[in-house]
């Protein structure tokens, strides 16, 4: 799996670029605001059809532009395009996304999956310690990549769920409930969690299966499961908050690394140094190659977006040996923090503010 190009019109701070990859490794050199992370969520973006945080659509596009397109070509000359549209009116702006491959439009569930990409920003650093949002966000950014059936099962539960929250929004308002149209949201979000449980129980359990060399761990899947009973049991709950309180968009997974001495485990957020949440966040990314690897057969894209400046000379080292085993891009502010070995062997791409 290898990327050959990428252009970039209007996305972001891009007016217009043009990159080529010619050696297994690029590296992305610029200071801080040349757009070097945006270089990186373009990439993702032609991955997956959206992008890796959870942002806005009209952000992609250029201030002052109606129109970004990002396209891609791999290995296999197959072209990869997305284009973002703004289109406005007296009353509303809209924002359109049009998903092409080989110049043939598609739905987002069949664009992504042409390729796969793992990226290791600083914000990860903060996925151990953050909110769960963080984390399932983790879990969705590698599922949705391997796994069509989870793509196709987030996108109708995303759906189902905004408009039951707005029937229950409607129900608070009003005091009046419509149970045939409940009936109708409730059985797409039930079905649609169910496959989504599933996929993460597996991803989770991969995880605690695979022998981790950097930084030992387990992780602990805190799922909400949505079924007529428990929709039932938060019935009023929900109407009072408005929102659906039960559901893959309320789980959780946590990171808990091991006491031999006393055979039990500890809680990474809680108890762990920053320097193990950093190690168990490196560890992850291992995993998230080789869970890529194992599902579709081919090594994914790996990322490194400008984090030696979050990591000592001991991580970077652990980081830079990961770059010789499937395609990499690196962006970062220095190429002293880059080995020269590593260098000499690198498409070497310099941006400028």
């Amino acid at each position: 799996m290898f990327l050959r190009s990428l252009s970039l019109q209007n996305f972001r701070n891009y007016e217009k670029a043009d990159f080529n990859f010619a050696k297994d490794t690029a590296i992305i050199v610029g200071p801080n605001t040349s757009g070097k992370t945006n270089f990186a969520e373009s990439i993702f973006y032609l991955a997956t059809g959206r992008g890796s945080k959870a942002e806005k659509d009209a952000d992609l596009i250029r201030f002052s532009q109606n129109l970004a397109r990002l396209s891609g070509v791999l290995e296999d000359k197959t072209e990869l395009s997305v284009v973002v549209c703004r289109e406005e009116s007296d009353t509303r702006e809209t924002i359109r996304k049009k998903y092409l491959v080989n110049g043939v439009f598609k739905r987002r569930v069949d664009f992504a999956g042409n390729f796969a990409c793992v990226i290791f920003s600083p914000e990860d650093l903060d996925i151990i310690i953050g909110g769960p949002n963080l984390r399932r966000r983790l879990l969705d950014n590698l599922l949705e990549q391997v796994d069509r059936d989870y793509r196709n099962a987030t996108i109708v539960y995303t759906k189902a769920l905004r408009q039951r929250n707005a029937l229950l929004d409607r129900v608070r308002e009003s005091g009046v409930r419509n149970e045939k149209l409940f009936e109708y949201w409730d059985d797409l979000l039930i079905n649609n969690a169910a496959v989504i449980t599933k996929k993460r129980e597996e991803f989770v359990q991969f995880i605690n299966d695979f022998s981790k060399e950097i930084f030992d761990f387990i992780v602990f899947y805190d799922k909400s499961i949505v079924s007529s009973a428990r929709l039932l049991q938060y019935r009023q709950a929900e109407v009072g908050a408005g929102v659906t309180l039960v559901g893959p968009h309320r789980d959780d997974v946590s990171f808990s690394m091991f006491n031999n001495t006393r055979q039990t485990t500890h809680d990474i957020k809680s108890f762990g140094s920053r320097g193990q949440q950093r190690l168990t966040i490196l560890q992850m990314k291992i995993i998230e190659l080789s869970f890529i690897e194992k599902i579709i057969g081919q090594k994914p894209i790996l990322i490194l977006d400008d984090i030696f400046s979050e990591l000592d000379s001991g991580h970077i080292k652990l980081v830079l040996d990961m770059l010789s085993n499937q395609q990499s891009i690196v962006t970062t502010t220095h190429k002293e923090f880059i080995d020269s070995k590593i260098l000499k062997n690198a498409d070497v791409i310099e941006l400028s503010k």
